[in-house]
Parts: C-alpha cells; structure tokens; sequence
C-alpha cells in the first residue's frame, strides 16, 4: 500500500524549555535535563538548541509505517482484534544495553527517515487502512512529543484511538499534556531496582513509577505494563514479588502486566534467551502476588496468551500468539457465566485482524 502526502518540516519548535543562568538551554521534556550550548543535542539526539531555541529534528519524519495487531504492542484490553498504524521516529532518552530495536531507538542517522507524513495524512492512512488506533511505538514517543500530540488530535478528529508505547520516563507537565492526548498506552517497567534502571538504561526507576501512578489515578487512559526478562539480572523471585505487590498496591489488580522473553541482542548478546519456564514461573508469582491479567511474550504459550475471568476463571478471549481462537465477552465486556466485567476497552465485535503485519509506504510527492 502506498499514500503519497507531501511534507516538509524541519526545526520544528520544541516546547518544555528554559534558559540557565549560565545561557545554556535545559530541556525538560524528561529527567534528563539536558543543558545545550547553540547547536548541540540532548541524549535522545533528536532535540536540538538552534540559537535562541530547541527544535524537534524528526517532526514529520518515521523510521516506517506498518500495520499490526493491537496485541503486538503489547495490549491486550484494548480492543482485541483490532489492527493498529504502527509507527517511530529514531533516537531515545535511554540507553539500554538490551534494547530490541536498537537500530532504530541508537539511530542518529536522519537519512534513515525516509518517510515523510503530516499529522493529517497518518489520520488519512489510519481511517483508509480501517485500523482502529495509531500507535507510537518502535523508538520512545515522549521524545517526539509535539509530533504525536499532533498526530493525535488529527486522528480524534476522525474518531482514531491513539497509543503509546513508551518507558514512561518524562517530566510531570510533559506527562499530563502528552497523556491527555493518548487513549491507551503500554507502558515498558525495565526492572524494579533503581540500580538495574542506571547500570543498564542510564535512567531510574522512580520517574517510570511516577508516570504509572499518573496514569492509574488521575488519567482515564487504559494502560498496560511490559517487563522483559533478562536471565540473571531482573528475573529473581524476590524482584518480581516486590514488583507485582506493588503494582496490585499502588495501580490495582486489573492492570494487565506482560511479562516478555528477552532474546540476545545489541550490548549484551552473551546472555542467553529467557527460557519458557522463567515466563511461567513469573506469571505464577505475579497471579500469587494478585494480579488479575498477566501474560507472556515472544514465547507460543496459549495459555499466557489467554484472557480469563477475574471472578470465574472462565478462558474469555483465547489466543494463540495474535489470532483470537475464542472470544466470549458481550459488548460491554462482560463474562457470559458470571456476569463479571473485564477491565478494558472493547466494541460490540472483536476484530480479527490475526497475525498479519502490512507494512505501508506514506511517501513525499514533493
């Protein structure tokens, strides 16, 4: 599939700023606080100081476009079935050592944006292609900010949902603007150390809870959390039962948690896969701990892949990897043997958009 929109936009003005003292420019977008002298650029390389102002280097711009199951994200509450425009930009405000994308989050090549989209014309292709939402995902959207927003109230505009797929780490005034513009997110907790969170994404852990809080109690955005995996690093029973009584404590026990399967990749490709049984074993604690919903990924597991009943157990949306095999739920999302409801966002009818990926091509005429 092939849009065509032209577009070109460059140094687009960057908000959450202020001058130092020192006349250095400090961004803050996330904890980072990057402090610019003219024409340098924060760590997440795509906001830049252009004499008296920042700019967004990559407003307009994506490393592609494809659309996906919303399950790929990973959400599973969020309009099952249901196919979603996927796409990012380059650059991120982490450095993770794991990264799963790293060719795109570690970019700093602009050349390898190659596709040129205005906020309206991604709303067109999302509401031509028939997908439900638009995901911000494949790099962190905090770090384009401005640009999804943007991308956002286009797509509201044509009654589109949108979603992030982010780690959460941004500044309280950023968070609010951005998450009034977002319907749903996904949102990645790397670890529940904050000495994991600096030795391995150059981050901490304490923003990334702040945001989770945010979202839980004062946002109705529908979110749900992914944690990879990484054998010998955040996998001890100990972390994990820290992690999900807190998450029951502080965000409920319907929040849907993913538990992820690592796979060797960028700065740590010695350490092995996560095997299924750390999956398995993860899941147990988090259901023991109290979580309602909790999933496995980048493993074949129905049963980490299914959705049941928080009152009954009944298996109500059964999957295999992205296809749903059964779905149960009544249009408000109500279990048929109890009456119980599930926590989520849901149609009348599921999708069955399954396990395709499309990738589509919105090029620049100009």
């Amino acid at each position: 599939m092939n849009i065509q929109h032209s577009v070109h936009q460059s140094d687009y003005p960057a908000r959450y700023w202020h001058w130092r003292d020192d006349g250095r420019l400090q961004c803050d977008l996330c904890p980072r606080d990057c402090r610019l002298h003219d024409n340098q650029r924060g760590a997440c390389f795509v906001r830049q100081r252009l004499g008296q102002q920042m700019v967004l280097t990559t407003y307009g711009r994506s490393s592609g476009f494809c659309i996906d199951p919303i399950e790929k994200k990973p959400l599973n509450h969020f309009y099952p079935g249901s196919s979603v425009l996927s796409f990012g930009t380059a650059g991120c405000n982490l450095v993770c050592k794991f990264c799963q994308n790293w060719d795109i989050s570690k970019a700093h090549d602009m050349d390898r944006l190659m596709d040129q989209a205005s906020p309206k014309a991604i709303a067109q292709a999302a509401a031509q292609n028939g997908c439900k939402s638009v995901a911000f995902t494949y790099n962190d959207p905090v770090i384009f900010a401005e640009y999804a927003m943007d991308v956002a109230d286009a797509c509201h505009a044509r009654g589109i949902q949108t979603v992030a797929v982010t780690a959460g780490y941004m500044h309280d005034q950023a968070r609010r603007d951005f998450y009034a513009k977002m319907d749903a997110a996904n949102v990645d907790l790397k670890a529940f150390t904050d000495d994991f969170y600096f030795r391995f994404t150059g981050s901490h852990l304490q923003p990334v809870l702040d945001t989770l809080r945010y979202l839980a109690h004062e946002t109705q955005v529908w979110f749900e959390i992914t944690t990879l995996l990484i054998p010998g690093h955040n996998d001890s029973d100990e972390e994990l039962t820290a992690m999900c009584r807190w998450l029951v404590a502080e965000l409920g026990a319907e929040v849907p948690l993913h538990f992820s399967a690592f796979h060797p990749d960028y700065k740590m490709p010695d350490v092995p896969a996560t095997p299924l049984a750390t999956l398995v074993r993860a899941r147990q604690i988090a259901r023991q701990a109290g979580l309602h919903h909790v999933y496995t990924g980048n493993v074949h597991h129905v049963e980490g892949d299914t959705t049941f009943c928080p009152a009954c157990q009944s298996p109500l949306i059964v999957r295999d990897w992205y296809q749903i095999n059964a779905y149960r739920l009544d249009a408000s999302g109500h279990c048929p043997d109890c009456g119980a409801l599930l926590a989520g966002r849901f149609d009348a009818h599921v999708g069955h958009f399954g396990r395709q990926r499309i990738p589509i091509h919105l090029g620049d005429t100009g």
